[in-house]
């Protein structure tokens, strides 16, 4: 009999490696245009009766702040507001809405905006409901008391945060990230309304969605990859290739914001099963020496870290290549089309695509990198790197 006949593969066809997973969903989604108009309903369904919402001054101006205020008002919930969220948020953000927090006695958190207000939301969520300051939380796992219910509800394609249950925090000191991480901090709902992103500036659209697609691609190659992860992986792989051309050519197409905010969900669905790599580890040190926007940082990096990785995995790497057909799975030369269809979003976007023109210095990339080295992201990424290889990669992007 020919092969493929009682069930049976062609000899040659690849078997899948089954790796072990625990998988927890905690977070119900709730999709779709205008669907913060149900945030009154499902903050009331959490038995809320006094709501924090964190947000930043820019949604409030942009008017988003009271299309979340209106709804939680209308079910008759007293609402607290702390929008005075920064970019790059650091422990000094935590602390002030903590503050307001406090004296709210609040029982429910909604954080309303990008990555910032969702991460500063967690972050006021850990200390209130646990003490101490952020520092005693970095890491997984450090939060012994039960947390409040929180709703995230993003306002930009990005961090994906509302997937997950990491809050990253800054120290205001040395402004480098902490994550810091919990099953309890995980959101209870995450309202995801594409409406809510038409508003985006065309460089934060570049650089949120340039992010996303590096949570995907990263997501699906690191140590810690299994079957959910990948499956999270490529499905928002497929979403933000596809959105990410003709919302930054036009940021009223609708159809290409809601590819992004259900991909950028998605891809933060999948860190939360797989964690990132070396982008992530190299991005850092960027924001926290020459200011560089996380999305920047991130665009210039990201070609170079999956060249690095694809001498272990370039055939995952070639899945997401053929996944929007720039070519055969079984193309040698997948992997980097898959670098040069990156770096055609870079240029599409009009974000840059090395590190000297931003400013950076060769003279600060020994030290970068041995701060890169240290990053937690690093550890996961599926071929090893060192203060050595991680200092290539800065030269390499120079």
């Amino acid at each position: 009999m020919p092969p493929g006949s009682l069930g049976e593969l062609p000899p040659d066809t690849p078997r899948p490696q089954l790796t072990a997973f625990d998988y927890q969903p905690r977070t119900r989604v709730v999709f779709g245009d205008g669907s913060i108009d149900r945030l009154g309903e499902l903050t009331a369904g959490l038995g809320a009766r006094r709501v924090l919402l964190v947000t930043d001054r820019g949604l409030a101006d942009a008017g988003h702040e009271k299309r979340g205020l209106d709804p939680l008002r209308a079910a008759d919930l007293d609402v607290v507001v702390f929008d005075d969220v920064q970019p790059n948020p650091t422990t000094d953000d935590v602390e002030r809405g903590l503050q307001i927090a406090r004296a709210g006695r609040v029982d429910v958190i909604v954080g309303l905006g990008g990555g910032s207000s969702m991460d500063v939301a967690k972050g006021i969520n850990f200390l209130l409901s646990n003490g101490g300051s952020m520092e005693d939380y970095q890491g997984m796992g450090k939060a012994k008391l039960p947390m409040l219910p929180m709703i995230a509800v993003p306002t930009t394609a990005g961090t994906g945060s509302e997937a997950q249950s990491y809050a990253l925090i800054a120290n205001a000191k040395t402004h480098m990230k902490m994550a810091c991480g919990d099953p309890k901090a995980a959101c209870k709902i995450a309202v995801l309304d594409p409406q809510l992103t038409l508003s985006m500036p065309a460089s934060v659209t570049a650089a949120t969605g340039i992010d996303a697609v590096s949570h995907a691609v990263e997501s699906h190659v690191t140590l810690r990859r299994n079957p959910v992860s990948q499956l999270f992986s490529r499905q928002a792989w497929q979403l933000l290739a596809s959105g990410f051309g003709p919302v930054v050519r036009d940021g009223q197409d609708q159809a290409a914001r809601a590819n992004m905010l259900l991909g950028s969900h998605l891809a933060g669905a999948a860190i939360e099963n797989s964690m990132l790599g070396a982008t992530h580890a190299l991005a850092n040190p960027l924001s926290a020496h020459y200011g560089l926007t996380h999305g920047v940082a991130i665009a210039v990096m990201l070609p170079h870290v999956v060249r690095y990785n694809s001498q272990v995995v370039g055939g995952l790497y070639a899945d997401l290549a053929a996944d929007i057909g720039l070519c055969e799975r079984r193309d040698p030369t997948a992997a980097e089309r898959l670098v040069s269809f990156l770096q055609s979003l870079t240029a599409a976007a009009g974000l840059p695509d090395a590190l000297a023109p931003l400013g950076v210095t060769a003279k600060l990339i020994p030290q970068m990198a041995a701060e890169a080295a240290r990053q937690w992201t690093g550890t996961f990424n599926p071929r090893p790197v060192d203060v050595h290889s991680l200092q290539s990669l800065y030269e390499a992007a120079m």
